[in-house]
């Protein structure tokens, strides 16, 4: 007999690469799934993936099953939701990433009451800046910054988010204090690497321009890049959320150069064929309401 159990380990293994994070995924040990895995292949009378100590591949039979097999886990997961629906309940199991800062200061913050309200989901809240693959890694949403331009995901706008120039009062002190975008060619900029490019894009009537400052230092965290220009390091582009506390407190002075940085929004995207589940549309209909339009945490936005 073919059981539910084994077709979702084996898509969790194939979606993740690995048994060990399908694992992971599916909150459950690796022998527990590997046993999943071996019953299945023995009720189909045929291996279906490759396994050697670098990695797994799937068989000719595992290639021909996996459509399917995804399509199973895919109707089980939504019928399991419309069922949570009919009763007036969401429930069931959800993991989302989100970058650092904005999970530390905004999105746990806006979950917590939701979750108290839904006891029954089961919430993984991974937080790291890097770029996930949403798909492979096995995750049902992501939450980030700036643009999303991977066309396997869907995306559903959260919040507007406004970004300015800054810098300590003392590197403006220092080195004077830019009034044009030209002006920008002399000074130092802190970049955040994880978008892979040191520049600036500022919106004007012709379109966008793009600025290159000389890079003083990059980093990959938000946080790092505000304690790094209020030290007096360079100029550095940052979201309202995490320049906003800085500026109010004197450790930041917003920079004015006649153009605003080009707009950002917040956004929360799943995969591209997957129905979301009622769950992730009630999160993601709670963020917009806790966020606003603009966000509270930027008011001129």
């Amino acid at each position: 007999m073919i059981r539910v159990e084994g077709i979702t380990a084996f898509v969790a293994i194939v979606e993740s690469g690995s048994v060990s994070e399908a694992a992971r995924r599916l909150r459950l040990s690796k022998s527990v799934v590997s046993e999943r895995l071996a019953e299945l292949e023995k009720s189909l009378g045929g291996l279906l993936l490759h396994r050697t100590t670098r990695k797994l591949t799937l068989t000719e039979d595992g290639t021909a099953f996996l459509e399917r097999a995804t399509r199973i886990v895919q109707e089980i997961e939504e019928a399991t939701a419309e069922m949570a629906v009919r009763r007036g309940t969401l429930s069931g199991p959800l993991r989302i990433a989100a970058p650092v800062t904005f999970g530390r200061m905004h999105l746990g913050p806006a979950l917590y009451p939701f979750l108290a309200e839904h006891p029954e989901i089961q919430l993984v809240l991974d937080i790291d800046d890097r770029r996930v693959d949403v798909s492979s890694e096995g995750y049902d949403a992501v939450v980030r910054h700036g643009p999303i331009v991977d066309s396997r995901l869907v995306v559903w706008k959260l919040s507007r988010s406004r970004r300015l120039l800054v810098a300590s009062p003392d590197y403006l002190g220092r080195h004077g204090v830019p009034k044009t975008l030209a002006d920008l060619d002399d000074h130092k900029g802190i970049f955040y690497t994880n978008r892979g490019v040191a520049d600036w894009r500022f919106q004007t009537p012709d379109g966008a321009i793009v600025v290159r400052a000389s890079q003083a230092v990059g980093m990959n965290n938000g946080d790092m890049i505000r304690d790094a220009a209020a030290a007096g390091l360079g100029i550095a582009l940052l979201p309202a959320f995490i320049a906003g506390p800085a500026i109010s407190a004197g450790q930041l002075q917003e920079i004015d150069v006649g153009y605003r940085p080009e707009a950002e929004f917040i956004y929360m995207a799943h995969p591209e064929g997957r129905n979301p589940s009622a769950k992730l549309r009630a999160v993601a209909d709670h963020l917009r309401r806790t966020f606003g339009d603009p966000p509270y945490w930027d008011p001129a936005g």
